[in-house]
């Protein structure tokens, strides 16, 4: 892992950090991170996405447009 020096930046009362774009494309990272002290280490890390419901799953193949006709078992092809 290659090695990057941050700045701290003053963020009001706070301080905060700049990540590199590549770096959040590259973890997929979103509005918001977890962070874990870890041996003497800060570990950051990006948050696992919400379980989508069925309705969204639907809603989300179904945008998609895919072509499921292959996969037809009421198709005629003795698989009943």
């Amino acid at each position: 892992m290659k090695t990057v020096e941050l700045s701290i930046t003053r963020i009001g009362n706070s301080r905060g950090i700049r990540i590199p774009a590549d770096v959040l494309r590259r973890y997929k990272l979103g509005s918001s991170v977890l962070m874990e002290e870890r041996g003497g280490e800060l570990v950051l890390r990006a948050k696992k996405q919400a379980r989508l419901s069925w309705a969204e799953t639907f809603a989300a193949m179904a945008a998609e447009k895919e072509d499921w006709s292959a996969w037809d078992a009421t198709a005629g092809d003795g698989l009943a």
